[in-house]
């Protein structure tokens, strides 16, 4: 069943697509004139929220052997695929295929059948220590969403096929882990739910291309002594166009009393 399986990197490449959304967000800090004092890059990571919160639960902690260690900086943003479901809203004909000339070879073609379609779910956390970092995140992102964005991907290069793949923004939930203890660190952090509607494509396969097609027509029924009695043959036009040319169609009837058998070895007619 799966000997023909084969690895295109597509829920790969939809992740890092996703992460990359939110790879160029910033957080700016002003004095009480209202200028610019400092621009900061806001950290994106993927990984658990519960792992991030661990880091920075260890903030100003110290370890058996007196370390200190490392917390995490706030602001901060990270992210986690959550689910991997089945779309049957979005299902194709599954006997429909993709089709591209394999390279150079002009005379082979490869093909795979239409994808899958999948609905892959993330979980998007922003994190930072006061309401005004996390809120300037937030509303940098938001309005992106309407409540949907679309990215372009190659997610197939072997057959160039090219798909836009729809990021749709669900819930934004607020937490304040602040329990009101003075040695605590107080996190602020948002949960934005989102949904990537993808699509898995199975094995790519290779075969050769048909150029001619030959079809030989009897009357007679016992199919052991039938003679040919007409012959129609379908070929390109014209007949050295490749598969990937734009091209029609050449269709020749020829009728016979000459009780000939055509031989498919030699690719010729013989007498009986």
């Amino acid at each position: 069943m799966f000997k023909d399986a084969q690895y295109h990197e597509l829920i790969r490449k939809t992740v890092v697509a996703f992460g990359t959304l939110f790879n160029d967000l910033y957080v700016y800090r002003k004095n009480s004139t209202g200028k610019t004092i400092q621009k900061m890059k806001v950290p994106l990571a993927y990984g658990p929220k519960q792992k991030f919160l661990t880091r920075i639960d260890q903030d100003s902690s110290r370890s058996a052997d007196n370390v200190r260690t490392t917390a995490l900086t706030l602001p901060r943003i990270g992210f986690e695929m959550t689910t991997l479901q089945y779309d049957p809203a979005r299902k194709l004909n599954r006997i429909q295929k993709f089709k591209k000339v394999k390279g150079a070879d002009s005379k082979s073609l490869q093909n795979s059948y239409m994808p899958v379609p999948y609905n892959v779910g993330f979980s998007l956390f922003v994190m930072a220590k006061n309401s005004e970092d996390a809120l300037q995140i937030v509303e940098q992102i938001l309005p992106t969403f309407q409540p949907d964005y679309t990215i372009t991907l190659n997610v197939m290069p072997t057959l160039e096929v090219v798909r836009d793949v729809p990021i749709v923004l669900g819930d934004v939930n607020y937490e304040d882990s602040y329990d009101g203890e003075f040695t605590e660190r107080r996190v602020i952090m948002y949960t934005l739910s989102f949904t990537a509607k993808m699509y898995l494509y199975g094995p790519v396969t290779s075969q050769k291309i048909i150029k001619r097609v030959q079809v030989d027509q009897y009357t007679d029924t016992n199919t052991a002594v039938a003679k040919r009695e007409q012959r129609y043959v379908v070929q390109p036009s014209p007949t050295t166009a490749d598969a990937d040319d734009n091209f029609g169609f050449n269709e020749e009837r020829s009728f016979f009393q000459d009780a000939d058998t055509y031989d498919p070895v030699s690719g010729t007619d013989k007498d009986s």
